[in-house]
């Protein structure tokens, strides 16, 4: 069309679309696009405004990489993963909430009553639950992938200090679908902010801190796939987590108890000696 107008270009758009486009991406694409320009029309953005999110989008894919995925952050603070987490959880399941950026793939076995605070400083945390469907049965042979910081805040993808799965595991629960590891207790901590993402938050005016949390994705035959995280109920950024990903079912008490009261047939069993915490957290996955 010769005629464009800032009035009829959301239309023109769509009419250049093939024909034979596949209707989900007619369907994604237009409401995008539509969506872009009315902003555009509603906030009358400028020619500056527009080069500085262009400016935005490059400085995040400059700094990309294996490591770090800045467009990833960008997506968790303003909303989007978790919007999309929500839109596709389960009423009847324990809560989705985000993946963020730090993931490692291929974490090495972890036992029943595995440790995964060795070495690391700090109160022992013995964690168990049971993996259950939507009845309250208990699923056998889910596999939990698990992972959290370290004490100094930060996840082994960020620190070279620490080895490439530390603070990672991947058990495979029994026929009870019970789980149990023990951590060192995960602490709150910052977001990146040191590229475009931190940028925006500034801008904003909001910090960049998320409450202390405890990773999971839980996987079985037959049930759709969890990714989660649990937070202790008494955390300062509790009620204002940067990426949006807190749930009211995915909060959590830390017990304290004596170290008489530890448990046998774990591996710290026998081994401490100071006063631990203790959480016990049931997930509950949805048919697929």
């Amino acid at each position: 069309m010769r005629t464009v107008t800032k009035d009829n270009i959301t239309d023109v758009f769509m009419s250049y679309m093939s024909g034979d486009t596949n209707p989900r991406m007619r369907e994604v694409m237009g409401s995008l696009v539509k969506h872009l320009h009315d902003f555009a029309r509603e906030t009358n953005l400028t020619h500056e405004e527009w080069r500085t999110g262009i400016a935005f989008l490059e400085g995040c894919a400059a700094i990309e990489s294996e490591d770090r995925h800045e467009f990833v952050l960008a997506s968790d603070v303003l909303g989007l993963s978790s919007l999309v987490d929500m839109l596709h959880s389960s009423e009847d399941a324990t809560s989705s909430s985000v993946l963020g950026p730090f993931h490692v793939s291929g974490a090495p076995a972890l036992a029943f009553g595995g440790d995964m605070k060795r070495h690391f400083g700090g109160p022992v945390l013995l964690a168990e639950g049971t993996i259950k469907d939507t009845d309250g049965n208990p699923i056998a042979g889910a596999e939990l992938d698990i992972w959290q910081t370290a004490p100094n805040g930060l996840y082994a993808s960020q620190d070279e200090e620490q080895d490439t799965f530390s603070f990672h595991g991947l058990m495979t629960v029994g026929e009870d679908g019970k789980y149990a590891f023990t951590t060192v207790k995960p602490v709150e901590y910052t977001v990146p902010s040191d590229g475009p993402v931190g940028d925006i938050l500034r801008a904003c005016g909001r910090h960049p801190w998320r409450p202390s949390h405890l990773h999971f994705i839980v996987k079985a035959p037959g049930y759709r796939s969890l990714v989660t995280e649990v937070f202790p109920k008494d955390d300062p950024y509790l009620d204002h987590d940067t990426v949006f990903g807190v749930r009211g079912d995915l909060v959590m008490e830390y017990i304290e108890r004596e170290a008489s009261e530890f448990p046998d047939g774990l591996e710290l069993s026998g081994q401490v000696s100071d006063p631990f915490l203790s959480v016990k957290f049931d997930i509950i996955l949805a048919p697929e």
